[in-house]
C-alpha cells in the first residue's frame, strides 16, 4: 500500500512537473507572439511614419511648382509685351505698339481660359447678385428698375464655377435710398459694354 501512495505521488508530481514545463512553454511561446506583435506594430509604425513624411513632402513640391504649367504659358506674352516696348522706342509708333499691347492681352486671357479662367461683364440693367457683383455706388436711373446695374467698373472673374474676383459694378436706387457719397465715376474706369 505504501508503495501504492508513492508511486501514486511519483505520478502527480510527474504530471504537475510536466504540467509546470508545459505551462512555462506556452509562456515562452505567448512572450515569442508577443514580441514578434510588438516589432510589427513598430514596423508598421516606421512605415506609417515614413508615408506621411514622404506624402508632405510630395504635397509641399506640389504646391510649390503647381502653377509651373500656367507661367510657362504666361512666359510669351511677356516676351511680346517686352518687344513691344522695344519696338515701340525704336519708332514710336502708338499704333503698333497698342496692336502688340491688344494681341498680347487676347494671349494672355486665353491662356487663363486654358487653366479654367473666365472673365464676365454683367450687362446694364441686370438684377444686382452680391455673390458676382460688389456695389461700389448707387444712382438713379429713369430706366433701369431698382436694384439694377448702371455701370461696370471692373470686369469680374471665375476660375471654373467659384467666383475669384466679383465684378465692381453701380446700382440703380431710388432716391431715397441713395446715400450720401462722393461721385466715383471716372470714365476712364467704366467698362464699356457693347
Amino acid at each position: 500500500m505504501e508503495e501504492l501512495i508513492k508511486e501514486t505521488q511519483v505520478s502527480t508530481e510527474n504530471k504537475e512537473l510536466q504540467e509546470d514545463i508545459q505551462k512555462e512553454e506556452q509562456l515562452k511561446q505567448k512572450e515569442e507572439e508577443i514580441k514578434y506583435w510588438k516589432e510589427l506594430a513598430l514596423r508598421y509604425a516606421a512605415e506609417l511614419e515614413n508615408f506621411k513624411k514622404a506624402f508632405k513632402r510630395e504635397k509641399e513640391e506640389y504646391y510649390k511648382f503647381a502653377l509651373e504649367t500656367v507661367f510657362k504659358e504666361l512666359l510669351p506674352s511677356i516676351d511680346n509685351l517686352e518687344r513691344a516696348l522695344k519696338a515701340f522706342e525704336q519708332s514710336e509708333n502708338k499704333e503698333a505698339l497698342k496692336e502688340g499691347v491688344e494681341l498680347t492681352l487676347r494671349f494672355i486671357i486665353q491662356t487663363l481660359e486654358k487653366f479654367g479662367l473666365k472673365q464676365f461683364i454683367p450687362s446694364i440693367g441686370e438684377p444686382f447678385e452680391p455673390y458676382l457683383h460688389e456695389a461700389l455706388s448707387t444712382e438713379e436711373h429713369p430706366e433701369i428698375p431698382d436694384g439694377g446695374i448702371t455701370k461696370v467698373y471692373q470686369k469680374g472673374y471665375k476660375l471654373h464655377d467659384r467666383i475669384i474676383r466679383p465684378a465692381l459694378v453701380c446700382v440703380c436706387a431710388s432716391k431715397k435710398e441713395i446715400k450720401e457719397e462722393t461721385p466715383q465715376e471716372e470714365e476712364e474706369n467704366i467698362i464699356e459694354n457693347e
